[in-house]
């Protein structure tokens, strides 16, 4: 009932919007929405919390150019059981100078860390690593970004609240620098992050997200390396995230994924992947797209399978955890063209 009246109340306001300032801005707005069928087992034991049918997703999003270089985006969860802020993942205005060199942005956004598993919309995940099932990864903040002459590079430095922060706990930061770049058929997501995971004390990251496009064919790597002040910086606390993304014509689409998360640490500071943890998972997925030359409206099926060290209490993963999942998906414009500035 709490998701029904806020997209009430969200409706009157894009209603008011339409009505008051059509002719003053441009506007884009949609709706998507998944519900999974799923069943887990693990060590052979339904889990029945985590089975059954699940609505997954119902996002709403408004976007917009304001004028004068400023800009707008804003994406709200329907269906999360939060207060309304906690369930809005982005929130920000920008400011993009005349010659889209350089942009500011303020407001709640998606920390900067790298990697391509961190980047894709939860809406168009199926499974993720120990390290992203965990991780908060939309905070209030603010960032500027600097866009080479050849448009092909962008570096960001950004400001946010730390993933780690509770709600009634200090003020807690993370400082983050990242690098996104678009080099014909290969792409990076590259960041160095420092993160107060306790008040004046930081656990590091660096975040080497890589994408290759094959004609056809997607091939992400993510390799990620974590520490805090007193453990040795290299491979003892990490992830490896894989994915191979074939369309198979224009209907049909074939993923295969693995992840690997280990922290071989004692050190407290790692809330994503717990010391002690060693786990891989494997998954594969078909999705159907039934519209031809749209993306709009997709079904998928999909399994996964995790094995590895793991503790009941603390990982999200769990060895011998199996999943099965089959969703549909879809995309709605409530608005289907922009509304021009006259």
């Amino acid at each position: 009932m709490q998701a029904i009246k806020h997209l009430f109340t969200l409706g009157a306001i894009v209603l008011g919007t339409l009505t008051a300032s059509a002719q003053q801005e441009w506007l884009k707005l949609s709706l998507e929405a998944r519900v999974d069928y799923q069943r887990e087992t693990i060590d052979g034991k339904q889990n029945l919390d985590n089975s059954g049918f699940k609505g997954r997703y119902i996002n709403l999003l408004l976007s917009g150019d304001i004028g004068h270089g400023f800009s707008y985006a804003y994406r709200q969860r329907l269906n999360k059981d939060q207060s309304f802020f906690a369930a809005t993942d982005w929130l920000y205005l920008t400011y993009t100078t005349p010659n889209k060199r350089w942009a500011l942005s303020a407001g709640k956004q998606v920390v900067g860390v790298g990697g391509y598993e961190y980047d894709i919309a939860p809406i168009d995940c199926y499974f993720y690593s120990e390290y992203c099932s965990n991780i908060g990864c939309y905070q209030f903040g603010a960032s500027v970004t600097h866009t080479l002459k050849s448009g092909r590079d962008s570096f960001m430095a950004q400001v946010t609240e730390s993933p780690f922060r509770g709600e009634d706990s200090e003020e807690m930061y993370a400082y983050n620098l990242m690098w996104m770049g678009r080099h014909e058929w290969f792409q990076t997501l590259y960041s160095l992050n420092a993160m107060e995971c306790m008040p004046g004390e930081y656990i590091y990251y660096i975040a080497l997200g890589n994408r290759f496009d094959l004609d056809g064919v997607v091939i992400d790597l993510d390799l990620m390396n974590r520490a805090t002040n007193d453990q040795p910086f290299f491979f003892r606390n990490c992830s490896v995230m894989g994915q191979v993304k074939v369309d198979v014509g224009p209907y049909v689409k074939l993923l295969a994924k693995a992840t690997y998360d280990v922290n071989h640490t004692s050190t407290v500071g790692d809330f994503c992947v717990a010391p002690g943890t060693e786990l891989t998972r494997l998954s594969g997925a078909v999705e159907v797209y039934p519209i031809k030359g749209k993306r709009d409206v997709r079904l998928h099926a999909a399994y996964g399978y995790t094995f590895g060290a793991a503790d009941r209490e603390l990982n999200t993963l769990q060895d011998k955890q199996s999943m099965i999942d089959i969703g549909l998906t879809w995309r709605i414009n409530l608005v289907p063209f922009p509304w021009k500035k006259q």
